[in-house]
């Protein structure tokens, strides 16, 4: 049987647009050989909506094919007689979008059968057995991963294949810093939610490692956290990592799992769950609290907009103390929430994230925030000077989603990474090998407003420095007026750079910056996103209603805007493109908007201009990204 050759990826895949059209068309061309082999499994179809897939053969993947369209299958995995497990296919009927695998060397030497149960009935299908997709099942021993995808980043995080949303679990231990996510192994749609893990050494360059948290009998592995139990106080030993999840059956409760081998592996804890209540609940987040010297636990009461929190000494008994909520926005259900001190004006504040979904500021997903006290049993907000508690946003752009924090960061860094996508076109973004990255890592700082109120950013964290590169252009003290300054953007990975530059707009009305592409064909229309700077209004708008392809989703085009919380009609901008993303840091990260974008042709030029007036651009740098590969 004909096979590219395995691959293993990370997401910093620098082939350049000529290498990966080679790829890709050899990849389609050894595909169409190879479809129908089908040597070392056999099909039994039993009835009408239920087949058995028998394994004849010996190899390390049974490759089962994926049609997206198509609803979800049940696939019982039989082994000796015996269910093993249970996991959803969108098993190919009539043509076949990309091959997932299901792993079945520990199976070795025993009788493993798929019994595969489909939603068909006899309004739809009179013979499961003419559906293209039996004919494509597979034993290989090598499951291609290199890159397919036009859009797949170039330096930031994203799974090998398959489904990712929410970051989990992520911790800091010796040198290295761990990243859980929920994936789907069988699929780039939601469905069968587990731990994934990566690992990196620096925050850009990643390591995938296998499942970490798989579904059991209490339901799938939702979200949760992970951190450093340093004085045993759970008994698994010092040091030893602890995990908290939230097992998602017919209820949601709450999990514990260990590992005593940085990570690799858990071990679940045979008494779960550990939290249950009446109502759901989900996303468990815990700290070590040094000042009570117990645990604390930040829960969401997803339909009540509440997040509780509790406290224990072990770790796995947990009294609720408090609950905070139903305040901010609560349009949508409250999820994935985070509490952490940060230091401030001599002292410190707490922070509390926590994302919801609808109800963000510009539709679908979002993160708001509360800065505030807490004393090991309640979080106290502040209020402003009406004793009211204010909406505060994170992230001003569509798509920057399920934020939370590294436990143990070095140097008392609080470190946040977002799942950089959107609940209302998640599953339907154009890409299949995989959906979803991660936004960049960010370090969150608090500062005083204007308004007196207290207001956490988010600056880009600094091993991002390593990976900008020597500028390709580079200006200082030039004036932009109409019509606009042009400058060219990297021709290497697509256009792919980071720029920065700081505006003096005393003497105009707006400042226009414009990404464009070059069409292929003269009478094609080029594709622009446009930012614009208000010095009246002290607003940044990104504009991406024309920025490339959207029509995969009515909710895609959209104008987002940023305050920029300035002293005055300065602007300092630093702007990260990947392939199909942007992420704009303002005013030393004073506010943050994050935004996808699918270029059919990437961009190449950036425009500065302003229409009424001018403005001094005191200094532009345009560096290219190079990450080490």
């Amino acid at each position: 049987m004909w096979l590219l050759p395995i691959l293993t990826i990370n997401t910093m895949d620098l082939l350049n647009k000529t290498t990966k059209k080679i790829l890709l068309t050899f990849a389609v061309a050894v595909s169409s050989m190879t479809a129908i082999a089908t040597e070392g499994v056999e099909v039994h179809h039993l009835g009408i909506n239920n087949s058995h897939v028998r394994v004849t053969g010996d190899a390390r993947y049974v490759l089962f094919p994926v049609q997206e369209s198509i609803d979800d299958a049940t696939v019982n995995v039989i082994v000796d007689g015996k269910l093993e497990k249970t996991f959803y296919l969108r098993l190919a009927k009539n043509k076949v979008d990309y091959m997932v695998p299901f792993d079945i060397t520990p199976y070795r030497g025993h009788n493993i059968i798929f019994d595969v149960v489909s939603q068909h009935d006899r309004t739809t299908v009179r013979e499961p057995k003419n559906e293209a997709g039996w004919s494509h099942i597979a034993l290989s021993d090598t499951f291609n991963t290199v890159n397919r995808e036009k859009y797949r980043p170039v330096y930031h995080h994203t799974p090998l294949y398959g489904w990712m949303n929410d970051p989990n679990g992520m911790f800091y231990k010796d040198g290295v810093w761990h990243l859980y996510y929920q994936w789907n192994p069988y699929g780039s749609k939601w469905q069968n939610m587990t731990w994934g893990h990566s690992t990196s050494k620096d925050l850009v360059n990643w390591e995938h490692h296998p499942v970490a948290i798989e579904p059991n009998g209490l339901g799938t592995v939702f979200s949760g956290s992970c951190a450093i139990d340093h004085n045993n106080t759970a008994g698994y030993g010092k040091d030893a990592i602890i995990a908290m999840y939230t097992s998602a059956g017919a209820s949601q409760m709450q999990s514990l799992a260990h590992s005593n081998d940085d990570g690799e592996t858990f071990e679940i804890y045979a008494a779960n769950p550990v939290i249950t209540l009446d109502s759901e609940a989900r996303d468990p987040n815990f700290f070590f609290n040094e000042t009570t010297g117990e645990w604390n636990l930040v829960l969401a009461h997803a339909l009540e907009h509440e997040v509780l929190v509790f406290s224990s000494p072990d770790l796995k008994h947990w009294t609720q103390k408090s609950a905070f909520g139903k305040v901010g926005a609560c349009e949508g259900v409250w999820e994935c929430p985070d509490l952490f001190a940060i230091d401030f004006e001599g002292g410190k504040k707490w922070v509390l994230l926590v994302n919801l979904n609808p109800g963000g500021p510009f539709g679908g997903s979002g993160i708001q925030y509360f800065v505030g006290d807490f004393d090991g049993t309640t979080f106290t907000p502040d209020t402003d000077a009406d004793g009211t508690i204010p909406t505060k946003w994170l992230d001003y752009g569509k798509d920057n989603y399920a934020v939370v924090s590294w436990s143990d960061a070095p140097s008392n860094r609080r470190t946040l990474i977002g799942w950089m996508s959107n609940w209302q076109y998640a599953a339907d973004v154009p890409t299949k090998q995989f959906r979803s990255a991660n936004t960049l890592p960010r370090e969150v700082f608090l500062f005083a407003g204007k308004d007196g109120r207290v207001y956490a950013g988010t600056k880009p964290s600094p091993e991002l420095d390593a990976i900008t590169g020597k500028p390709i252009a580079k200006a200082m003290n030039f004036t932009v007026g109409n019509p606009a300054r042009t400058f060219a953007l990297p021709e290497k990975n697509d256009g792919v750079c980071r720029i920065t530059m700081d505006i003096d707009a005393r003497k105009a009305a707006e400042v226009r910056i414009v990404l464009t592409t070059t069409p292929e064909k003269e009478k094609d229309t080029p594709e622009k996103v446009i930012m614009t700077y208000d010095p009246e209004a002290q607003t940044f708008v990104f504009d991406r209603t024309e920025s490339g392809l959207d029509n995969f989703s009515i909710d895609f085009p959209a104008t987002t805007v940023a305050p920029t919380f300035s002293d005055g009609e300065r602007l300092s901008l630093d702007i990260f493109i990947d392939t199909s993303s942007i992420e704009v840091f303002g005013n030393d990260g004073r506010f943050a908007m994050t935004n996808l974008v699918f270029p059919t042709q990437p961009y190449d030029t950036i425009e500065i201009s302003a229409p009424k007036g001018y403005a001094r651009i005191e200094n532009l740098k345009i560096s290219p990204i190079t990450v080490n590969n």
